[in-house]
């Protein structure tokens, strides 16, 4: 998917799913990393992020040793 000249690349986990993925590359959040400047309550907030993918992006934060601001 990131390999695919028409969209964004990004680093979030495939199993972040295609809403949740296009609402947050809308908002301006490409990288992992970013999602530490910011609330998970911020993020649930876009349209198409949902709790399974708040999950999905804490563990994947947690792995790499950082969180959600405020966390």
């Amino acid at each position: 998917m990131a390999d695919r000249p028409d969209g964004p690349q990004d680093d979030f986990p495939h199993a972040v799913g295609r809403p949740a993925r296009g609402a947050l590359r809308q908002a301006g959040y490409t990288q992992l990393a970013q999602l530490t400047e910011v609330t998970p309550q911020e993020v649930l907030a876009l349209h198409g992020v949902g709790p399974r993918a708040i999950a999905v992006l804490r563990e994947a934060l947690a792995a790499r040793g950082r969180s959600f601001n405020g966390e």
